[in-house]
């Protein structure tokens, strides 16, 4: 992956990636919560998610002071990490500029946690990544959905259903919390970012 060690050939110079499925049954569900940090982005920059670029949904806009794509993948959450090889290629964005905004069933709903790097925990999308990029060494943004409520639950289940109640409004509340963290991520650096949020 010798592309990723030269310098951004103008454009881009940050690659924000929203994990989440296509398509309107998934729209509101746990597992989509990046995609909604994407819209809540995209409305506060006047600027769509939706030019079909590299397997995904894309826009640029300036975040933190920097020039960013985001991008909402549309190849399935396992697959993710296609979209994100493509666009890091082109834009020569090497992994500590790829920030990723995902869910995170380990956290408590509403829950916060910026990382620097570190495994996939479980998470497909993530592991989809790690694997295109060859290198776990990218930042992230988790977003608690909280746990299944019993052992039977089966996790495909839990991660495709939609929050209700106390704990939609906590997860709400943490999508526009992500949306702040991409841009402190952004403009200070992850340690500041980790302060604030974590």
């Amino acid at each position: 992956m010798g592309f990723f060690s030269r310098k951004p050939a103008g454009g881009a110079s940050w690659l924000v990636v929203c994990l989440g499925n296509p398509g309107a049954r998934y729209e509101r569900t746990r597992h989509n919560v990046g995609f909604l940090v994407a819209d809540r982005l995209a409305a506060r920059s006047g600027i769509p998610v939706r030019r079909l670029r590299f397997k995904a949904l894309t826009a640029e806009m300036t975040l933190g002071g920097a020039r960013a794509l985001v991008i909402k993948p549309q190849t399935f959450m396992n697959l993710s990490g296609e979209a994100v090889r493509d666009a890091a290629a082109f834009y020569h964005i090497p992994p500590e500029r790829i920030l990723v905004v995902a869910d995170d069933v380990s956290l408590p709903a509403g829950k916060l946690r910026i990382r620097r790097s570190g495994s996939a925990g479980g998470h497909n999308g993530l592991k989809s990544i790690i694997y295109q990029l060859s290198s776990d060494q990218f930042p992230r943004v988790k977003i608690g959905v909280g746990a299944p409520p019993h052992p039977e639950y089966q996790m495909v289940d839990w991660v495709l259903g939609t929050p209700a109640g106390a704990e939609k409004e906590a997860v709400d509340a943490a999508i526009v919390r992500a949306a702040d963290a991409v841009e402190c991520i952004i403009r200070y650096g992850d340690e500041k970012a980790m302060n604030e949020y974590n």
